[in-house]
């Protein structure tokens, strides 16, 4: 795994640092940051996603709460034109 760092929260203090790094082979992202609080999760279960599947988050998974300002780090993909696609 080749992992690159990517940036940390601003100001952050030396125990409290939300941080994205991409693993540069499969260009998945590993994000350090805050855990999302019980009425956080609830919330996002009820609101759910895809019909029919489960709003429940396995024991292998988590939720977490990324601040707006670590956005900023985030890549952006690219098509062949080196415009980024829309959603």
């Amino acid at each position: 795994m080749k992992l690159r760092f990517l940036g940390i929260i601003p100001n952050t203090p030396v125990d409290d640092s939300p941080t994205i790094w991409l693993d540069e082979d499969t260009g998945d992202l590993l994000i350090q940051s805050y855990k999302a609080t019980e009425e956080e999760v609830k919330a996002c279960q009820e609101i759910g996603s895809v019909p029919g599947h489960s709003a429940e988050v396995p024991d292998h998974e988590t939720i977490i709460r990324l601040p707006a300002v670590m956005l900023r780090y985030i890549p952006r993909v690219q098509d062949g034109n080196g415009e980024v696609p829309r959603t």
